[in-house]
Formats: C-alpha cells, sequence, structure tokens
C-alpha cells in the first residue's frame, strides 16, 4: 500500500478544513460582519471628525481584527475534538505539528484573509490615505497568522474545558499585544513621517517564531487534551 506523504497529508488537511468551512459559510461571515460593526460604531461613539478618526484608525482596525480573529478560534479544534477526527490525526504517522500548521493555515485563509481584504474599506472609511492603507494591509498580512498560529495554541490547551471561549481569550490576549503594538505603531509612524521598518521586521520575525514554535506547542497540547 503506498504510503501518504507529508506534503499530501498537510495538502489534504488544509483542503479537508477549507471544505468544511464552506459549508459553515455563516461562522465565517459572522466574523466579518463582526470586524466591520465593530468598526462602524467609532466614528459614531468617538467623533465624526476625520482628523480625530485618522488619528486612531489603526488602532480600531486592529483591536477588531484581533478580537474578530479571536470569535473563529473556539471551532479550531472543537468538531474534530467531538467527532473523533483528533483521535485519529493523533494516530497518523505524519507528525501531528504539520497536520496542526495545516489546519491553522486553513483556519487563518478563512478568518484572517477576509479582514486583510476588507481593512481598505474600513481605512478609506476614518480617512486613511493611499500609502497608510497599504500599510495597514501589510501588518495585517504578516499579523493575522501570528494571531491564528498563538491563538491555536489557546484552542487546544481549552479542548473539551467548559467555558473555554473565555479561557482562549485569557490565554492569547496577553500574547497578542506584541502583535497589536507593532501593528498599530508601523502604520502610525508611517502617517507621522517615521520611519516604520523596524515594526515590520518585528512582525516578520514574530511570523516566523510563530509558524516554528507554535504547532510544537499545539501538538503538544493536543495530546494532553486528548488523553
Amino acid at each position: 500500500m503506498k504510503q501518504t506523504s507529508l506534503f499530501d497529508a498537510w495538502r489534504a488537511m488544509v483542503a479537508r478544513d477549507l471544505t468544511l468551512a464552506m459549508r459553515r459559510r455563516a461562522d465565517v461571515l459572522t466574523t466579518l460582519f463582526f470586524f466591520i460593526i465593530v468598526v462602524s460604531l467609532f466614528p459614531l461613539g468617538v467623533s465624526p471628525e476625520l482628523a480625530v478618526l485618522r488619528e486612531i484608525a489603526p488602532g480600531v482596525i486592529w483591536v477588531a481584527a484581533l478580537l474578530a480573529s479571536m470569535l473563529s478560534l473556539g471551532r479550531l479544534f472543537a468538531d474534530d475534538y467531538q467527532d473523533g477526527s483528533l483521535e485519529q490525526m493523533l494516530l497518523l504517522p505524519q507528525p501531528l505539528s504539520v497536520l496542526v500548521l495545516g489546519k491553522v493555515l486553513a483556519h487563518w485563509l478563512v478568518s484572517g484573509v477576509p479582514l486583510v481584504l476588507l481593512s481598505p474599506l474600513l481605512g478609506m472609511q476614518l480617512g486613511l490615505d493611499g500609502d497608510a492603507i497599504v500599510l495597514l494591509m501589510l501588518t495585517l498580512l504578516l499579523g493575522t497568522p501570528v494571531l491564528s498560529l498563538i491563538g491555536s495554541v489557546g484552542a487546544a490547551l481549552t479542548l473539551g474545558v467548559r467555558g473555554g471561549g473565555v479561557l482562549v481569550s485569557l490565554l492569547v490576549l496577553p500574547l497578542y499585544i506584541p502583535v497589536l503594538i507593532f501593528g498599530t505603531g508601523a502604520v502610525d509612524a508611517a502617517i507621522s513621517g517615521m520611519a516604520f521598518d523596524g515594526q515590520l521586521s518585528l512582525l516578520g520575525a514574530f511570523l516566523v517564531l510563530a509558524i516554528l514554535l507554535t504547532p510544537l506547542a499545539t501538538s503538544a497540547a493536543l495530546r494532553i487534551s486528548a488523553e
């Protein structure tokens, strides 16, 4: 019998989770609507003045993206845990960390990428100019995968725990803070005419470290939760 290669198993995991996500479009749309509504409330609650909105826009959009990303973390492994798929994943000969990386990639494609694509519209609503919007998209493109990767560790640790959604928030929010600071800092620096290369480099470093480390931590947490 031909043994499935590591790449084939990873690709099959990505395709499977994308297919399941498309069957649950309501979950995907809920995340997007939440993102749009949270950002749209700020002109009503803070000030309709474009000068004020332009000043707070990077922080508002980044916080909304962070909260929207957390909304979908609860389902990252929950369905696999409930229908027994997780136990089968643990028994596969392929490294669990690679399969986890495939699941996180699928999660980012359906929850993170749409936020990046919507951010220009929300940036224009808050008065950002073209250069700032491009940089905002770049920071979200680097930062949202980190949010999914870090969130996968929290989702795995709280798997099967009552009130796991609240626990995930408490676990991952402190770890999200550096990404939030450097993501908003880069856009703020660009708006002020200052250099932003350092913030972008740090976001890139966070992404590389998260890709290397979080799948291993998530795999260990899944094995503990499944016992």
